[in-house]
């Protein structure tokens, strides 16, 4: 099979052959040829096969009213326990709607609320426990004013269900419906988007001695794979986002090698979600107190969420909503001048 990852541009100054990435901010005027037996070189934009062109240029449909011909922030909004980052400080409701009010005013552009831990080594939670942590919360935002787009972090269908009657507005499925087999047809019934993860083994197991053949054509190749599931399960295209689930089942080497090779996830033709915040392997490389501290990685993740906007990345999943914000619209700036 063959695979062609475009090289990402963002200079002001376009070649003659430039073509929009993904209907973007980025431009690519060739790509990577990659097969399963290395790289064949480099690829004049205009000599890509036809489809695999209109997957590249395509615009992204909107998500939940959201134009994503920019990046745009989604605020993480853990109301667990036992998250690897932030356990436990907004499990109580008053201080969980308090953040949610927080992010959105430091200019998240929508909130992801999750009540179930997916960190390594961690086990299920009971849906009904999940849906007690989550639905309230949404409900509450929902009354009290709030909204912009909320997306439910969940693999569970009972949980989506009762999060989207509270409020909710996207799935965000760490599984890729993998896990709960009545997840589909809920997201396809209520024609919500839905984001698709990719994750080696379950969150008890995942990093116990993840193996791939080749890192970045195995999860390209899973995620295609969930996609087609999603269609055939009635989930229209358009509505679905892809996110390559950065130490989901991965060691620090196989995170570097998908964040090098972003941009080849534009060839599936959808939205691309990185969730690299905290993560860590940021703690690996960055060294220091960080190493063991997640709580001291938010340079780092601005650092790779910086590279991700270099890919052409339209999602940014993120603890750090001020920090970031701020560092995106620099980024902006200076990229493409005072008033972008």
């Amino acid at each position: 099979m063959d695979y062609f990852r475009p090289v990402a541009m963002t200079d002001p100054a376009r070649t003659s052959g430039a073509l929009p990435l993904a209907g973007g901010w980025c431009w690519f005027d060739r790509a990577e040829h990659l097969t399963r037996a290395g790289s064949r070189g480099l690829v004049a934009a205009r000599d890509l096969p036809g489809d695999v062109l209109a997957r590249l240029t395509a615009p992204r449909p909107a998500l939940a009213g959201l134009p994503l011909d920019r990046p745009r922030l989604m605020g993480i909004l853990n109301v667990t326990p036992d998250s690897f980052s932030d356990g436990g400080r907004f499990l109580a409701p008053g201080d969980a709607r308090a953040r949610a009010r927080a992010m959105a005013a430091d200019g998240a552009d929508i909130l992801d609320i999750g009540g179930e831990s997916t960190r390594p080594g961690s086990a299920d939670v009971d849906p009904d426990a999940e849906i007690a942590r989550t639905a309230p919360v949404i409900a509450a935002l929902r009354a009290g004013g709030l909204s912009m787009p909320v997306s439910i972090d969940t693999r569970k269908a009972a949980v989506a269900r009762a999060a989207l009657d509270a409020g909710a507005d996207v799935v965000n499925d760490v599984a890729a419906l993998t896990y709960d087999s009545g997840l589909a047809a809920l997201v396809a019934e209520r024609q919500v988007p839905l984001c698709l993860m990719h994750a080696q083994g379950t969150p008890a197991t995942m990093q116990a001695d993840p193996r791939y053949d080749d890192v970045l054509l195995d999860v390209y190749d899973w995620l295609a794979a969930r996609v087609a599931a999603a269609e055939a399960a009635g989930i229209a295209r358009e509505r679905i986002v892809v996110d390559p689930g950065i130490g989901f089942g991965k060691t620090a080497a196989h995170n570097l090698a998908l964040l090098r090779g972003l941009s080849l996830f534009h060839g599936l033709g959808l939205p691309i979600l990185l969730g690299a915040s905290r993560k860590r392997f940021i703690g690996t490389y960055g060294g220091g107190a960080a190493e063991a501290r997640a709580d001291l990685r938010g340079p780092g993740t601005i650092a790779v969420t910086l590279a991700g906007l270099a890919q052409g990345v339209q999602i940014h999943r993120v603890h750090d909503t001020f920090e970031t914000k701020q560092a995106l619209r620099l980024w902006l700036a200076v990229t493409f001048g005072e008033g972008a």
